[in-house]
């Protein structure tokens, strides 16, 4: 008889009986560990399965075939009036992140009596599946901080049978049966009713994510390659999930575990998973072909904002006033707030808008996230530039939540930015792909001088490789496009190299060198080899302006070979070498007073040729764009002049502003890259007819739109661009400044052209 997947005999069904009449204290533990023990079920690693065991005695209990020992109750069941002591005795907790402090995961192992009984506690109490059995093997936490415990979580079996989920990888039923054991399910999670913190729970899935792979091998012997969940869409949004860089694959079909017949009709579920591994695909995929991942659904869209923030996990009213206020902010980038939004009431809206739980940065980005992509799939090769930038809210100290952001803890104060965009080769930014905010712990402070001892998940450096698994993420739903992950020298970091070789159907590499790394077989170092290189030749590179510094060329000697680097010995001594491709390019004659260009890149590329090496060269050259956005952000938009009080309002309020940011130098980058597209492309009818009515001095409009170089420089010259020979392209700078200008008068043209359209209604309404 079939019970849990394992076929149990009559002879051993006969045993069973026999054993529970003739021992009046058997457990049901004990009894599943001896049942175990008699049909050798056991684990890859020669553990006994007794957890799977209890489901399947269990299961044959309740078909009436044997009998089991009487229930012992969990130890952890209590009365109500111990649950009532349990509810008072957890913290009350109401504060932004930041303010939090360190928040860790409390293993609870079988043999923790205490741990489990506040696990079990917790979740009977408040958690929707309230009593229900996790299913076979399972590994719990508890949330720990310093003000108590703040919820709990666990993992368990994963589905049987997943449409969805089985699609998606592209799982038959052989390769379903072989891979099923490395996926897991995250059964239950909980923030008690108590904890009010926003950021929290995206923050505790990204620690358990990190650590799952590792505890779940060291208790079972198999390392899981992905992890899913399901999500009640009636009750909630699945927002953390999302923020945690989980992908949303679709809904279950409404059925349970024991739905034999298809005949259930329960509510179907969201289905989220998240990869564990960078090459996890490749693993559950074993013996097979590898598929492409289908494309997530993107939502039909009207306008620029309904494409970057349309269909955003809010509820309706939420969801208006995102688009509303996106629009306003695109208007008047260089505007504050009540500016902005032109009214007392839609700027009180505004500030209730920032102030709500539900309208976090990680939320409100995903839908231009999936935006990103879906301009992504269109290129062959895309480079995901990774930088950061700190925000200086110096002027506003009494603003919750920031931290230090210079080199000494009573300095400046503000945020720091970590983003990841999308270009082109060309360079057109294509929008971001992943961005971290965050505000340095003043506690914290200080703590490099010991880098060498803290992991780097308690880094600040891990920034580079959280970006990189963001970004690995889309490439698993990307085939058709090879994603490059760059930095410059701050990323040059042996972890992330790690992650970035570990997969070969992952993301590439390009980075800028920092450290004098020991080669593997070489008795130079890296420069030092390097340049004992022979040069491939010389690549001619054009400088763009910095500062009071004018643009020039550069004549760059270029010089590459395959490097195997050595893990740094002081804390990775035992850990593999990494092979790579390392492009040393040095600049010869540098104009007098002027500091020679050297840039010795690092790449998971192969590098054989010097047309190969100049390629990669060029690519980084498009890092660049990624400053410029971050200058757009801060100049533009004026996101440092933003005064909301906390830090949870300032990163709702960045979201909008980022992408504002962004499709302002995609305008400005898109009007050099193709100058003769007409500008209805960018402008709505309003605005190019009021542009030319207004920069012509002519009231009759043209027939036909101008083209998109000519309007925009038209509205840069709203924002004092001259346009003289000399001057070249207009910048973003004098491109946002005329765009707000530009807001002002396509509003005065809307109402000369209702009144024109309208004479008698209007002279009635003056008068």
């Amino acid at each position: 008889m079939l019970a849990a997947g394992h076929e149990f005999s009559e002879e051993v069904i006969e045993r069973i009986r026999l054993r529970v009449r003739e021992d009046a204290d058997l457990t049901r533990t004990a009894l599943s560990r001896e049942v175990c023990a008699w049909i050798d079920w056991r684990s890859h690693d020669g553990r006994l399965k007794d957890m799977n065991c209890r489901v399947a005695l269990l299961k044959l209990a309740r078909r009436g075939v044997i009998e089991l020992p009487a229930s012992q109750g969990r130890p952890d069941e209590r009365s109500t009036q111990a649950d009532e002591q349990a509810d008072a005795s957890w913290p009350v907790v109401e504060c932004t992140f930041s303010a939090l402090g360190r928040v860790w995961l409390v293993p609870v192992d079988g043999g923790q009596a205490e741990l489990s009984k506040q696990w079990w506690s917790m979740m009977q109490t408040h958690h929707p599946l309230g009593e229900a059995s996790l299913c076979g093997a399972q590994i719990r936490y508890l949330i720990g901080s310093s003000a108590g415990l703040l919820g709990g979580l666990s993992f368990s079996a994963s589905a049987w049978r997943l449409t969805e989920r089985d699609r998606w990888i592209g799982w038959d039923d052989a390769s379903r049966a072989a891979g099923l054991s490395k996926i897991v399910a995250n059964s239950r999670f909980l923030i008690l009713p108590t904890v009010n913190v926003p950021n929290l729970a995206s923050h505790v899935l990204s620690e358990a994510t990190s650590r799952l792979a590792a505890d779940w091998q060291t208790r079972y012997g198999i390392r899981p390659m992905l992890v899913e969940t399901f999500v009640d869409g009636t009750r909630y949004r699945g927002t953390c999930y999302r923020a945690a860089n989980w992908i949303a694959l679709g809904q279950t079909q409404g059925r349970g575990r024991q739905d034999r017949s298809h005949s259930a009709k329960r509510v179907p579920k969201d289905i989220w998973v998240f990869p564990l591994q960078p090459d996890w695909r490749s693993h559950l995929c074993a013996g097979h072909e590898v598929p492409a991942a289908p494309p997530l659904p993107r939502v039909p869209a009207g306008d620029w904002a309904e494409e970057e923030f349309g269909g955003c996990q809010l509820d309706a009213r939420l969801g208006r006033r995102l688009l509303a206020l996106a629009r306003d902010f695109y208007a008047r980038p260089t505007a504050n707030v009540p500016q902005a939004c032109g009214s007392r009431a839609k700027t009180k809206a505004a500030y209730r808008f920032l102030d709500h739980d539900d309208t976090s940065m990680d939320t409100l980005l995903q839908p231009h996230y999936q935006a990103t992509e879906a301009r992504a799939t269109k290129e062959s090769i895309v480079l995901a530039v990774q930088d950061t930038t700190s925000l200086d809210y110096t002027t506003h100290r009494t603003t919750e939540g920031i931290g230090p952001i210079g080199s000494w803890i009573g300095g400046p104060q503000g945020l720091h930015l970590h983003s990841t965009v999308a270009f082109s080769t060309e360079g057109t930014p294509l929008g971001f792909l992943d961005v971290q905010c965050w505000g340095r712990d003043r506690e914290d402070f200080g703590k490099k001088a010991r880098r060498g001892e803290v992991p780097i998940e308690e880094k600040e450096s891990f920034k580079w490789v959280k970006s990189y698994r963001a970004v690995a993420a889309v490439q698993a739903r990307m085939r058709g496009t090879v994603l490059v992950s760059m930095g410059d020298r701050e990323a040059d970091v042996y972890e992330l190299f790690r992650e970035a070789t570990a997969d070969a159907n992952g993301p590439k590499l390009l980075i800028r060198a920092e450290h004098i790394r020991q080669l593997q077989n070489e008795q130079s170092h890296l420069w030092e080899t390097l340049q004992g290189r022979a040069v491939a030749g010389i690549q001619i590179l054009q400088v763009p302006r910095q500062g009071s510094r004018p643009a020039r060329e550069a004549s760059l000697a270029i010089r590459f070979a395959e490097v195997i680097l050595q893990a740094p010995a002081r804390r990775h001594r035992g850990e593999p070498a990494i092979t790579v491709w390392a492009i040393f390019a040095q600049e010869q004659n540098a104009p007098t007073g002027v500091k020679p260009l050297e840039w010795l890149l690092l790449t998971t590329l192969s590098v054989t040729t010097f047309e190969q090496a100049t390629e990669k060269l060029l690519w980084y050259t498009r890092r660049w764009g990624i400053e410029v956005l971050h200058r757009t952000l801060k100049s533009g938009c004026r996101i440092e002049q933003r005064q909301l009080g906390n830090a949870d309002r300032l990163e709702a309020c960045l979201a909008i502003d980022l992408v504002v940011a962004w499709r302002i130098y995609h305008l400005n980058k898109l009007g050099r890259d193709v100058p003769q597209a007409p500008c209805t492309m960018y402008f709505e009818e309003a605005q190019w007819k009021a542009l030319m009515v207004f920069t012509t001095q002519n009231p009759i409009p043209p027939a036909e739109p101008p083209t998109l170089r000519d309007a925009l420089r038209r509205v840069a010259g709203l924002g004092g661009f001259l346009g003289r020979k000399r001057d070249g392209e207009p910048g973003t700078q004098t491109l946002w400044l005329g765009l707000q200008r530009l807001d002002d008068i396509v509003a005065m043209w809307r109402v000369m052209a209702d009144a024109t359209q309208h004479p008698v209604s209007s002279r009635l309404d003056s008068g």
